[in-house]
């Protein structure tokens, strides 16, 4: 059997076991390919695993020895579904691999953005704790998390967990979504309930054409001056002009960012010159672990496949 993989640089691989994956057949390993290689790379093959390559339905049609599509990845977006479908190729993805990778980037976000770490390091690096005539010092006031609101948008798998470690933490949780969720930890509310009362407020929704761009200007000016917000989802959920105008204001005292509106981010993204602004590079699902259960759930799929029985099919 033949398992390509077309963009492995992504998973960066070469951090993990692929025994799981060499156990099943022959596999061909590609760090990227762009859209006039993918059909040729498809030809012959039983397995394809992607995380970003697009595969559209005319580059399927040509692939006719494809028994299977794996998706590295819980969002599925990239492959044309019902295409898929059609031809009778089920679409696999990885639900869940990285719930409490991206819940630690969260708090790993709003614990900068409170206790500000890193520019405590530059600083007293720099000498400023040298030249303090008293044994404590500090530059900008380390908030506490225990006592303060933390609002969730978007109440699936990831939010609850965050809605759970939020109150580790000693802080009130709320929650929206369009529906209810009986297992949410917090209390589920109306969105404006929640921007009006949130100290933070962290993004857990998917994207979609009804909900993009819905943090603006407008949705800010509900919130609390000076409150916080995450976004670890989807880069197309914020007006990134609009964010960056309330940094600059004040109304927002912080953003942590994993996600932006074009990745690679643009040189021209207005987060890139905005205050108190914190971005990671669309890592939060990245750890070592998060990533080794891609490789392991993905061979579940294809031996799943293989016995007539495919695990995780999303078409």
């Amino acid at each position: 059997m033949q398992i390509v993989v077309l963009d492995a640089k992504t998973l960066k691989v070469e951090e993990l076991d692929l025994a799981p994956w060499r156990a099943l057949g022959t596999l061909s390993l590609y760090d990227r390919t762009d859209l006039l290689l993918t059909a040729q790379r498809l030809r012959g093959a039983d397995v394809v695993l992607t995380n970003k390559v697009r595969l559209t339905a005319d580059v399927l049609k040509g692939a006719v020895a494809l028994k299977m599509i794996g998706v590295l990845a819980t969002g599925y977006d990239v492959v044309d579904t019902k295409a898929a479908r059609a031809l009778g190729i089920p679409v696999c993805n990885v639900p869940g691999y990285a719930t409490g990778s991206v819940t630690e980037s969260v708090f790993g976000f709003l614990l900068e953005m409170t206790r500000h770490t890193a520019q405590s390091t530059l600083r007293i690096r720099q000498g400023a704790w040298t030249a303090c005539p008293e044994f404590c010092w500090w530059e900008k006031t380390p908030l506490a998390l225990e006592g303060r609101t933390l609002g969730v948008i978007g109440c699936g798998a990831i939010g609850s967990r965050v809605a759970a470690v939020g109150r580790a933490f000693g802080m009130r949780v709320l929650g929206y979504a369009r529906h209810r969720h009986p297992d949410f930890p917090g209390t589920q509310v109306s969105l404006d309930r929640l921007l009006q009362e949130s100290d933070a407020v962290t993004l857990h929704c998917p994207a979609t054409a009804e909900n993009a761009g819905f943090v603006n200007a407008e949705t800010i000016a509900k919130m609390k001056d000076g409150a916080l917000l995450i976004n670890t989802a989807r880069g197309s959920l914020v007006n990134e002009g609009d964010v960056a105008a309330a940094l600059t204001s004040g109304k927002l005292a912080g953003y942590g960012a994993d996600v932006v509106s074009q990745e690679p981010i643009d040189v021209h993204n207005p987060l890139l010159k905005a205050p108190n602004c914190y971005l990671t590079g669309h890592s939060a699902w990245a750890t070592v672990e998060a990533r080794q259960r891609i490789v392991d759930v993905t061979a579940e799929s294809i031996r799943g496949m293989l016995q007539g029985n495919p695990v995780n099919v999303v078409n």
